[in-house]
């Protein structure tokens, strides 16, 4: 049974969950992929946990400004957009990401929630007071290096990335709201992700659990069980606007 734009179009309450294939369609390197210059001597998961940023504040927050420098460049793509219209069309859209950029706000989608933080929202390590960035410049920071983290301006502490590391759990008001709107909507759209990283994997399946309709769109096929579940083969940025499409017009 394929999935009907009709389908789309009936649906009352839908979330768009989304992963890291949405954003690498608009040239952001996906974690786990081959680094280039001063990071292809380390493991990204080395990298990304409180234990690395204790030992080597500098080397850590020289690679999250890389990212963040990649995602400044980056504009959002045809998906992005896509889904910005649909929370349009529809009575309720609640837009769930596993990514850490901010494509999807620039596209037009608004209260999104982000399951595992932010690089535009850093915050100090020692008293995890927010911390903002002085306009969008990186001084050279694109380049890839070490560089040492600003202080905060209230303790002193040295500012990390507003990400969730390993080993640190999602942000309760944030995870609480996703699962809920799992929970109650008649529609998931899974968008560019390949459901390994727990516990957002989970969202999927709550919302099967659920009584709802849940749609895996990625490049890959996606092993689907039962009526209610599908798989769309393809590139998100040329798949959801054509879905859209055909159910809003």
């Amino acid at each position: 049974m394929e999935f009907q734009a009709q389908q789309l179009r009936d649906a009352f309450r839908i979330v768009v969950f989304s992963g890291a294939g949405i954003s690498a369609e608009s040239g952001i390197p996906t974690f786990r992929d081959a680094l280039t210059g001063l990071w292809e001597r380390f493991d990204p998961a080395a990298l990304a946990t409180a234990q690395a940023f204790r030992n080597d504040p500098a080397l850590v927050w020289g690679w999250y400004e890389w990212r963040r420098a990649k995602v400044l460049a980056a504009q959002p793509n045809a998906a992005h957009l896509a889904i910005a219209k649909l929370a349009t069309r529809v009575p309720k859209l609640t837009v769930v990401t596993q990514n850490v950029d901010d494509l999807l706000e620039r596209a037009g989608c608004p209260d999104v929630l982000h399951l595992h933080g932010s690089l535009g929202s850093p915050r100090c390590f020692a008293c995890a007071r927010p911390y903002k960035f002085k306009g969008d410049q990186l001084d050279g920071r694109e380049e890839g290096r070490s560089i040492e983290p600003p202080r905060c301006l209230h303790c002193n502490g040295k500012v990390r990335p507003g990400v969730v590391w390993f080993g640190e759990s999602l942000p309760d008001d944030v995870w609480r709201k996703a699962v809920t709107a799992a929970k109650d909507c008649d529609l998931l759209l899974s968008v560019g992700t390949w459901g390994l990283v727990q516990p957002a994997a989970e969202l999927p399946r709550i919302a099967l659990q659920h009584e709802a309709r849940v749609v895996h769109i990625n490049v890959q096929p996606e092993a689907v069980a039962g009526e209610r579940e599908f798989s769309l083969l393809g590139r998100a940025a040329e798949v959801l606007p054509r879905l859209v499409e055909q159910a809003f017009g």
